[in-house]
């Protein structure tokens, strides 16, 4: 796998059996302890890191993280992303969503958006509590809220469409 972080990118494989992470080829001890939903602890080469999930977009595979204060964003590539890029399809399949779903259960935190108005990618739409972290779903491309589903404070399953795009 590999992750992007401030541009830079880093070839990456955990093996938790083992307790080894490989960076670069490079062979490293580890040792990871849950300490939450959302958080963990992890000594790395004789260092302590407080790592926290701040944002997860799944769709995507960007991630915003805390490590020991500080706030990176993270993009992660697997083999087939990287197939697609090497082969010219990364783009290729890229297509208008018609509809905001849930990624996971939750609940209804906000709702930034209202029906008719303009949005761009990236924008922020609503905001889902799930596992007891905030999850800030964004616009993956440019349209027009056509109707939104769900109210503030809704209980949500997987799937369910939030919010209605044209």
């Amino acid at each position: 796998m590999k992750a992007i972080i401030k541009g830079q990118e880093i070839n990456l494989n955990f093996d938790s059996k083992k307790k080894v992470l490989t960076q670069n080829n490079k062979q490293v001890d580890i040792d990871i302890k849950k300490i939450s939903e959302s958080s963990l602890s992890i000594l790395l080469q004789n260092k302590s890191y407080k790592a926290e999930l701040l944002e997860a977009n799944y769709t995507e595979k960007q991630f915003k993280i805390r490590v020991n204060g500080n706030v990176y964003q993270v993009a992660l590539k697997d083999k087939y992303d990287e197939l697609l890029q090497q082969l010219g399809m990364d783009k290729m399949f890229a297509q208008k969503v018609n509809d905001l779903k849930a990624p996971m259960p939750g609940l209804v935190l906000d709702i930034l958006v209202s029906e008719g108005q303009t949005i761009q990618k990236g924008d922020s739409l609503l905001v889902l509590e799930a596992m007891k972290m905030e999850n800030n779903l964004k616009a993956i491309n440019d349209a027009v809220v056509k109707k939104i589903n769900v109210s503030k404070g809704d209980k949500v399953e997987k799937n369910t469409v939030l919010i209605e795009l044209s």
